[in-house]
């Protein structure tokens, strides 16, 4: 496939005018618009945007289905879904649930990681619970939370087929900072659905966490004597979550992120759950029932529960808010793949890495996506 005339994302984070010419499921050539040529079809992306393959390491389900159905139907309803809105890889996330169901949706995934899938490439697990605290346990059931547990863990990452690429901890209860230490050296550690202070966050990045899931969601909040998670988040962590949808986080918000952060620290993702792509009803996760009102998910106690926002509006809409195009692309596209060791293949345009390519109007809608060098919209 040859995509032409197009204004190119490159690796340095700005736009360039380039051509891309695709050789199976790679990126074969990257050169000036006009000074390369190739073989088969060719997609003229004049007045439009080519970046990379949107990459997001959280998201529960769309389109009906939920990761933890625990079915290759499922998987491959969310795959086709996400394929179609131009997220190319994805991290299936799990929920707090019993470790015998755990073990059923690791193993239905294990197998289909790396593999096509109809649309998007399920690249590994993000394996939010049950390791939390109860007081900020958000939309996860509470009877299913428990402490860190390194022998529960290793039973799950062995069911996973080794692919748990994130697993998410409080890091103040007991045992944590000893499963942190223990499990980032097998994956990357968020903390995440806590309410540590600063020094018992600082103790978590100490011990090897890196990563920070849905900022100011579930955690203490931001305060100017107690900074708690978020403060220390910004001196340590190496990679925040945020979800920009708009209603789990205020606009100015997302802006004040960006620059708190910069803009090589921060992953848009979706938290999506099995209403994206659907209409406003009842749905469920994590066996609790959720209600979608006006794209807002919500328990009937009014917990938000996940979001019904697919990652590229996510993208949108931080733009809308006015975080600068470039910077919004970088958090969906090359942090994300960063923070979950996927860069070799997937997050930027580079010769030799997998072609994953969307193509945006300059209104920033999805007009083509290319998995693997195969065309799917």
């Amino acid at each position: 496939m040859q995509i032409k005339n197009g204004n190119m994302f490159t690796q340095g984070f700005f736009f360039e005018p380039h051509d891309l010419i695709t050789a199976g499921d790679r990126i074969a050539r990257i050169a000036p618009s006009g000074a390369a040529a190739g073989e088969g079809e060719v997609l003229d992306a004049a007045g439009c945007y080519v970046v990379p393959g949107f990459v997001d390491i959280h998201t529960h389900g769309a389109a009906g289905s939920d990761f933890c159905d625990g079915t290759p139907e499922a998987l491959e309803t969310i795959a086709g879904y996400l394929g179609g809105e131009g997220v190319t890889s994805f991290l299936g996330t799990s929920m707090a649930l019993p470790e015998e169901q755990l073990t059923a949706i690791f193993r239905n995934a294990a197998p289909r990681v790396g593999k096509d899938l109809g649309g998007a490439v399920l690249r590994g697990i993000d394996m939010e619970g049950p390791f939390f605290s109860k007081a900020k346990k958000g939309a996860h059931v509470e009877e299913y939370i428990v402490n860190a547990s390194i022998a529960e863990f290793d039973r799950l990452f062995a069911a996973s087929g080794n692919s748990v690429k994130l697993v998410d901890v409080a890091p103040e209860l007991p045992g944590s900072l000893e499963f942190i230490s223990y499990a980032s050296r097998r994956c990357w550690v968020s903390l995440a659905h806590t309410a540590a202070d600063y020094d018992q966050a600082m103790a978590g990045f100490a011990a090897g966490a890196d990563h920070v899931t849905h900022l100011f969601n579930a955690m203490m909040p931001f305060n100017h004597r107690e900074p708690g998670l978020v403060g220390a988040a910004a001196d340590r962590a190496a990679f925040v979550e945020l979800i920009s949808d708009g209603i789990h986080i205020h606009p100015a918000m997302v802006r004040s992120v960006f620059k708190l952060f910069g803009a090589e620290r921060v992953c848009l993702i979706s938290d999506a759950m099995r209403a994206c792509g659907m209409a406003d009803g009842e749905y469920s996760l994590g066996g609790q029932q959720v209600f979608v009102k006006a794209g807002k998910a919500t328990l009937a106690n009014g917990t938000i529960a996940g979001s019904a926002t697919p990652l590229p509006e996510c993208m949108r809409r931080a733009v809308l808010f006015g975080v600068p195009l470039e910077q919004a692309l970088r958090a969906a596209t090359a942090n994300p793949a960063r923070s979950a060791g996927l860069s070799d293949e997937v997050g930027t345009l580079s010769e030799g890495k997998r072609a994953d390519v969307v193509v945006l109007d300059r209104e920033l809608n999805t007009k083509a996506v290319i998995i693997g060098g195969r065309r799917v919209k």
